[in-house]
């Protein structure tokens, strides 16, 4: 499915209860001028009029035009109505709806995804809504292909488009989903009810802007913000301009209840500046939003807080300094061999890479298991005295663990202290453990407490990541799977075999930016 309405990195507390989905076809969110009060900043005029014309031209750039707009609404039609012919065929009460940015007038010029839902009754099992789904998917695209999100579903292209035909549950409320997708025409149906043309323009423009300074995207190798949540700030803070203004001044947590769900908790940071209730929020993320069509989610719980303090940074930057290319995803140059081997000498430390096959999974998958894996071997390392110093992980074809250690040699010995002796059943332990080992110096007492010097298990961080040990971590299943079919170990010098892979990953890490 196309990013505005996926879902899956957005997860709900678990074992609590729903409330109703506080669906209000009210007012316009651009109605709501409280969010925009006093958000005129502090700039000049020049920079003021700067924005506004960068805003202006961004805005041009981004909006589909009339002849873009028809052939999206042409194919669109099509596929719908041949959808609904195979969906009715198969249960009466069926029907199809268009959702996403092309069914709520927010998609960027250039963005060719249709996203088209095949409701069916919830008294449906949901074997058969599954089998019914692929059908209808097959028989709306036969030449797509079937892929697996909480359903199965068929994606495939027509004329240029990425459409996606997904079957769910037709529900009165949010709170009665069955899964993640079900969700999504409550997310249309709110959405639509609320955006005029104003403040779809400036949707359009944040998230260019978010592609731009690279945290669009709620798949789990991004952690950024989803197209559903960046249309609910916009709409929040009444447009681009009052949403980057506000943003600048987060002090995460940072609390957002569009609907005022929270009315009846107090949270730790009020939401719109106002109190919302007595209790708090049930969550624990650096940027929540509450769900409109459903209080007791997070639609921000994806975004990490590197993406959120990224997003504070640049739209500082943006309001004091303007400049177009903000909006465009400025990637680095690939690190040459000599520029590798410059930025290791340069910063005296030594970088190791576990590098082996890529598992065969979707990075939604992939990318949580090697953060996992990173964060063990990290971790081991630490322990073991290498003092990692900084650490990522690339995919492709292969996957790599990369760590830059502050120290990748240890002494033959290391110091082991014991329990006080105060502590007598302990520290006899402790005593008794050691005093016949004839490879260890000690026991001896210092200050309160028996200490020992033993052999170190591995003198070398290479030694740690070639042996056994390395199972021992905590890695995610797939990437342990891998590695037992076999893997590299690369240090010092060696890491630049990894260019011709990841160079352009090579570049980000030793050139970091905000």
């Amino acid at each position: 499915m196309s990013e505005e309405d996926d879902d899956s990195g957005e997860r709900d507390p678990s074992g609590r209860p729903r409330a109703n989905d506080g669906v209000d076809h009210g007012s316009t969110c651009s109605q709501r001028d409280s969010r925009a009060d006093g958000r005129d900043g502090s700039s000049d005029g020049d920079t003021d009029h700067s924005l506004e014309r960068i805003v202006a031209e961004i805005r041009a750039e981004v909006t589909p035009d009339a002849d873009e707009r028809s052939h999206l609404r042409e194919i669109a039609e099509r596929l719908i109505d041949r959808a609904e012919r195979a969906a009715t065929d198969r249960c009466a009460d069926a029907d199809v709806l268009q959702v996403g940015s092309t069914a709520r007038n927010t998609w960027i010029s250039g963005d060719r995804d249709i996203d088209i839902f095949v409701r069916f009754p919830p008294d449906l099992d949901r074997e058969t809504l599954e089998t019914y789904g692929l059908e209808v998917g097959h028989a709306t695209l036969p030449e797509g292909h079937e892929e697996y999100a909480e359903h199965p579903y068929v994606k495939g292209t027509v004329e240029g488009f990425d459409v996606d035909v997904v079957p769910c549950f037709r529900l009165e409320s949010a709170t009665e989903i069955r899964s993640a997708v079900d969700r999504t025409p409550f997310h249309t149906r709110y959405l639509q009810a609320r955006l005029d043309d104003d403040l779809a323009g400036d949707i359009r423009v944040t998230k260019q802007f978010l592609t731009g300074i690279g945290v669009y995207g709620s798949d789990l190798r991004t952690r950024g913000f989803s197209g559903y949540l960046t249309e609910l700030l916009v709409c929040e803070y009444g447009g681009f301009r009052p949403f980057l203004e506000a943003a600048a001044d987060w002090q995460p947590p940072v609390e957002l209840d569009p609907e005022d769900h929270g009315r009846a908790r107090e949270t730790a940071t009020p939401s719109r500046n106002e109190k919302v209730g007595t209790t708090d929020l049930p969550f624990d993320d650096p940027l929540i939003v509450i769900d409109p069509t459903d209080p007791e989610r997070n639609v921000a719980a994806v975004c990490s807080p590197d993406n959120v303090a990224r997003l504070q940074h640049y739209a500082r930057e943006f309001l004091t300094t303007p400049r177009p290319d903000m909006f465009w995803p400025d990637e680095p140059d690939p690190l040459s061999k000599s520029d590798l081997l410059a930025h290791i000498e340069r910063r005296k430390t030594t970088p190791v890479a576990v590098r082996f096959t890529s598992p065969d999974l979707v990075e939604d998958q992939l990318y949580p298991q090697l953060r996992k894996s990173l964060d063990g071997i990290t971790r081991e390392l630490d322990g073991r005295g290498f003092d990692a110093f900084r650490g990522t992980t690339f995919a492709d074809e292969t996957a790599v663990v990369f760590i830059e250690l502050a120290v990748s040699e240890r002494p033959a010995l290391e110091r082991h202290e014991g329990p006080p002796i105060s502590v007598r059943d302990h520290a006899k332990g402790f005593y008794s453990a050691y005093v016949d080992d004839p490879d260890a110096y000690g026991p001896f007492i210092e200050g309160d407490r028996y200490v020992t010097e033993r052999d170190r298990e591995f003198t070398t961080a290479r030694a740690f990541l070639e042996s056994d040990r390395l199972f021992d971590v905590g890695l995610g299943a797939h990437v342990e799977t891998a590695l037992g079919d076999g893997y590299d170990v690369l240090t010092g010098e060696e890491v630049t075999a990894l260019l011709d892979e990841f160079a352009a990953e090579l570049a980000t890490y030793f050139e970091p930016r905000p």
